[in-house]
């Protein structure tokens, strides 16, 4: 037997039970696990042990690799520009306070350099997975300060994976170098929006040229063959793995398959992500443990304490009230499994103190455990604190809180700014990425096929790769230098607004500026030629490509079948949300749970808009999409409902629609119904009447399901039938009914008589 089976077999067992006793105990499963993975490590001898680590290993980096996934398909690009501001400064703040605290108290311990790195960027991640627990425990998520915890976590997570790059490269050069990192940082961005772009452009094309041939099956094996094919391609780029599955998780979250690929991914996530949580429970070693409990404590008080004064700033800095600042801010008092992530990535790099790790798990227990009462203590300590703080310091902050937006004029610049920066940054990358590849694989393969007798490339093999090249270019060449340019818009910011040629002028000369250097690039690539000369070509090979038709056509297809993909989800819905609204206002789709108390209660009686504040837009039921539902109509389970709102409305709705059970099994008891058996006599009651007239239902609260007439079988007779001296009734009753009068015998009395 394979070594793994055995190890398999301890791992499940053991988190089974284990899990089982936590759920019991109403504390969270990765606990469990953590506690499950210290019972079968190294440093318990008194339980079975796994042998195989390499093995075990590989399937916690799979573990990794569908948690990243998970992760993904719950992120939305969409999402992230809803949070608006809330999120990213609450975040920011939170991982530059957490990382400098954390470099100093690794400095206080005598650590090393590279341990307070990855030591600061452990402490500024929390863990979604408790967060939203605890939420769940104490009955939270129809609270308004959830949807604020929510928008951070989402920016907390995106923070978390570009976290895994940056310290990938650390962890290589072994040291903080600036431009190294920037680099680094430079090529994230440009592969972010490489795979984004091509990504959205293609794969949600390609499900729906296959949805037809779709099962739920095959819908698995293309999603989870997808999540791989990224996660390889990431490495090939110098990148992690988690990166990978997160990436492709993103993507396939803008897809109409992204609810059901979620669903039947969940449980190959659930069993790969348990396997990883124990094997980082493996390492927990008490000897360590005893020698660094000083640290343990210390981090852990740095953690629940900094951690959670550092996000009450961050919320504060973002406009929001004192309340919901500290009722959200205490919700970040742990660290979770991305720390272990991040501890992992440095073990593996050989750049920690291995000792870390087990540290690092400890701090997250001890703060799991915390988490509970420190979002319960946060309302009270409001309370205390607040009538506490002088007048002028608490005006301040209401002011601040209920401060007007930014003025009109630099609301103008700055949505041209993000148009146009953004619109370089999109276009570039394609263009860079286009001429990537014609200099590492177009230009070697014309180079060997189209060569003189001396084996030396052609000219006319060089021109063909530039104008092949270039005609591929030629769209996003349009797009990056005319589109988006409003000659009557940008009139009217010159003329309105004071010195906003300053800032104008310079962006429309870098649009051109990016284009002339793509296409000189090129040019460059292919003919060692003079510069001025390279300059004169790339200014001709522009203008011509910004007077072609057929180029500009064939990037608006481009664009139209990219921004389709891109909304696809949201073309689910009946209408669209106007982008004005956008920020206020909320669609989504949720799934009607058969232990909702609305099921059968029609929307007239369910009062939804005048407890919840929402409107039902339509009601997807077996397939057939009902918009706009009459009031009379009632709501059924698996219904997938539409409702429009605000985020804090929705979030509370959602909480009472889908609701999970109790119990996911329930016991149905044994002695709730039996077979009797009658047998019709000349002196029985039921001698030569018909089903309907015996009153079985109505008096017995009974149903007759076969009759016995000599060697014939009678399975559910009609109701029509007469009972003949001699037959033998089977019938279905519940045990309560009183049967005396027929003299019915139960069905293990007549076989046992027999």
């Amino acid at each position: 037997m394979p070594p793994l089976f055995y190890d398999l077999a301890v791992i499940l067992v053991t988190a089974g039970v284990i899990t089982v006793i936590f759920k019991w105990m109403k504390q969270p499963l990765v606990l469990g696990y953590l506690v499950a993975g210290f019972f079968i490590g190294p440093y318990f001898p008194w339980f079975p042990a796994i042998t195989d680590e390499v093995d075990i290993h590989v399937w916690s980096d799979i573990g990794i690799v569908f948690l990243m996934f998970a992760l993904g398909l719950e992120f939305s690009i969409k999402k992230l520009k809803k949070v608006g501001s809330t999120g990213a400064v609450t975040a920011l703040t939170e991982l530059l306070l957490m990382f400098t605290i954390g470099n100093i108290v690794g400095h206080l311990l005598g650590w090393s350099q590279m341990d307070c790195i990855f030591l600061g960027c452990m402490l500024s991640i929390s863990s979604t997975t408790i967060i939203i627990k605890s939420f769940d425990d104490l009955k939270l998520k129809q609270q308004k300060f959830t949807g604020t915890v929510t928008a951070v976590l989402v920016v907390e997570d995106l923070i978390a994976v570009l976290l895994l790059v940056v310290l990938s490269t650390v962890s290589v050069s072994k040291r903080f170098d600036g431009v190294q990192l920037a680099e680094s940082l430079v090529k994230l961005v440009f592969f972010l929006i490489v795979w984004f772009t091509f990504g959205i452009y293609l794969i949600p094309t390609f499900l729906k040229w296959m949805r037809r041939y779709m099962t739920e099956e095959t819908l698995c094996i293309v999603a989870v063959g997808l999540c791989f094919a990224m996660v390889v391609m990431a490495s090939y780029a110098g990148f992690s793995t988690a990166l990978g599955a997160f990436v492709m998780g993103a993507i396939l979250a803008e897809t109409i398959e992204a609810d059901v690929i979620h669903r039947i991914i969940t449980p190959v996530k659930n069993l790969f992500g348990a396997v990883f949580f124990v094997s980082v429970g493996t390492l927990i070693n008490p000897q360590i443990l005893l020698r660094y409990w000083l640290p343990i404590v210390v981090i852990a008080s740095t953690v629940v304490v900094f951690k959670s004064l550092s996000a009450t700033a961050g919320v504060l800095l973002s406009g929001r009230n004192l309340k919901t600042a500290m009722q959200s801010g205490f919700c970040f008092c742990q660290i979770g499994e991305f720390s272990f992530i991040i501890a992992g990535l440095g073990l593996s790099f050989h750049v920690i103190n291995p000792d870390l790790y087990p540290v690092i798990v400890s701090v997250s227990v001890l703060t799991t455990f915390v988490t509970p009462y420190m979002i319960k203590a946060a309302l009270p300590a409001y309370n205390a604190l607040y009538p506490r703080i002088p007048l002028p310091i608490r005006e301040s902050l209401e002011r601040y809180s209920a401060s007007a937006s930014s003025s009109g004029h630099e609301q103008s610049i700055k949505k041209f700014l993000r148009k146009q920066l953004s619109g370089v940054l999109l276009h570039g990358s394609i263009l860079a990425a286009l001429a990537m590849l014609s200099a590492s694989v177009l230009k070697p393969f014309l180079n060997t096929v189209l060569t003189d007798a001396a084996d030396r490339p052609l000219f006319w093999g060089n021109l063909l790769g530039v104008v092949i090249t270039l005609t591929v270019m030629a769209p996003f060449l349009w797009a990056i230098v005319v589109k988006n340019v409003s000659r009557d818009r940008i009139r009217r910011l010159l003329e309105v607004y004071n010195h906003s040629q300053v800032v104008v002028i310079p962006v429309l000369l870098l649009r051109y500026f990016v284009a002339l250097a793509f296409v000189g690039y090129v040019l460059a690539t292919y003919f060692h030629i003079a510069a001025g000369l390279i300059v004169i070509l790339a200014v001709l090979a522009i203008l011509l490509m910004l007077y072609s038709r057929r180029a500009i056509g064939f990037y608006y297809r481009i664009e139209d079948r990219f921004v389709t993909n891109f909304n696809q989800r949201q073309a689910q819905h009946s209408f669209r949300i106007p982008a004005s609204l956008e920020k206020s206002f909320y669609m989504e789709r949720m799934l009607m749970s058969a232990y909702s108390r609305f099921v059968g209660v029609s929307l007239e009686h369910s009062r939804l808009r005048q407890d919840f504040g929402i409107n039902v837009v339509s009601i997807e039921r077996a397939g057939v999409i009902y918009d706009l539902p009459d009031k009379s109509m009632m709501l059924m389970p698996l219904d997938r409902i539409t409702v429009i709102g605000s985020e804090e409305q929705i979030s509370a709705f959602r909480a009472v629609v889908e609701v999970e059970p109790d119990m996911l099994i329930h016991d149905h008891s044994d002695n709730e119904l039996n077979i009797y058996r009658l047998e019709v006599k000349s002196d029985s009651p039921m001698s030569g009447i018909m089903i309907r007239q015996s009153q079985f239902q109505t008096k017995y609260r009974s149903m007759i399901i076969a009759i016995e007439r000599g060697l014939d079988y009678m399975l559910n007779p009609p109701a029509d039938t007469l009972f003949c001296v001699g037959d033998v009734v089977w019938f279905v009753s519940p045990q309560d009914v009183q049967l005396q009068d027929l003299n019915a015998k139960p069905l293990t009395e007549s076989v046992i008589m027999s």
